[in-house]
């Protein structure tokens, strides 16, 4: 699949408190069309595990309804395979034990596809290719680039526990100058709050904590930093995986993954 052509932004709401409580969506099984070759699984349930901290790919409204990405994604796919997603909050920690388990059915959580992972669950076909970045205070002038996040030895690096930004932050500074915290959006909080002086983090997430904190943080790239694929989580040998790649494939050549990466990272007028 493409890499993701995506430059700004989501709307993450003042949601950080809610963000704790349980959101559950449970969308009306949608037949799929007659003439479809894709399997039709008779309205099953599928419970779908999102962390509701993961703007724009997965969050909670000011009423607590789950939205975002992976959200509509997985409505969608649903349309197409005839079954019914049913959204479960899950934390982060965890997660692909809880998965392999069968406590899940699918993981949508915006996860990197990484063969240590593999181990424990299976992936989806990718769905979408990122890159991470360093999000750092509006007014930092320490460091401009990676490389002088890097050599200032007295500078700490927060990012969430268990992640690919971990790795890569440890990879950058090294173990004892980075914090991790089990939320997600903590690290943004650490950063803004002066615990921290840096952030690893998703550049479509990063760029979603700038726009709401507006003129607060800005952005640098990472030095010779290489893309990484995202997919949904099974446990292995789930049967709902080739179903899911062949809705997937449908939805990348009918338009409709192009029109939610467009909903959630619009661009920016011209």
């Amino acid at each position: 699949m493409k890499a993701l052509r995506i430059v700004s932004l989501i709307v993450i709401l003042s949601f950080l408190a809610a963000a704790c409580t349980s959101a559950t969506s449970t969308p009306e099984a949608t037949t799929a069309p007659p003439a479809s070759s894709l399997p039709d699984l008779g309205g099953k349930k599928i419970i779908v595990a999102v962390e509701n901290a993961y703007p724009p790919f997965n969050s909670v409204d000011a009423n607590g309804n789950g939205m975002g990405w992976d959200y509509d994604a997985f409505t969608e796919i649903c349309k197409l395979l005839n079954c019914v997603p049913v959204f479960t909050e899950a934390a982060w920690d965890g997660i692909f034990e809880a998965t392999a388990a069968g406590q899940y059915d699918v993981v949508a959580d915006g996860v990197t596809i990484t063969d240590e992972r593999k181990q424990t669950v299976a992936f989806s076909d990718p769905f979408m290719s990122i890159i991470q970045v360093i999000l750092m205070r509006a007014d930092e002038t320490r460091f401009t680039d990676s490389k002088g996040l890097t050599d200032q030895t007295d500078l700490t690096v927060a990012t969430q526990l268990g992640t690919t930004n971990e790795a890569v932050a440890i990879e950058l500074v090294g173990e004892s100058r980075v914090k991790s915290f089990e939320a997600f959006d903590a690290p943004v909080l650490a950063l803004l709050s002066g615990d921290a002086d840096a952030v690893i983090i998703d550049e479509q997430a990063g760029l979603g904590f700038m726009e709401i904190n507006v003129d607060k943080m800005k952005m640098l790239n990472i030095t010779d930093q290489v893309p990484e694929d995202l997919g949904f989580v099974f446990p292995q040998g789930s049967d709902l995986i080739d179903p899911v790649n062949k809705a997937l494939a449908v939805m990348e050549t009918n338009g409709t993954l192009d029109t939610l990466y467009a909903k959630w990272w619009p661009q920016p007028a011209q």
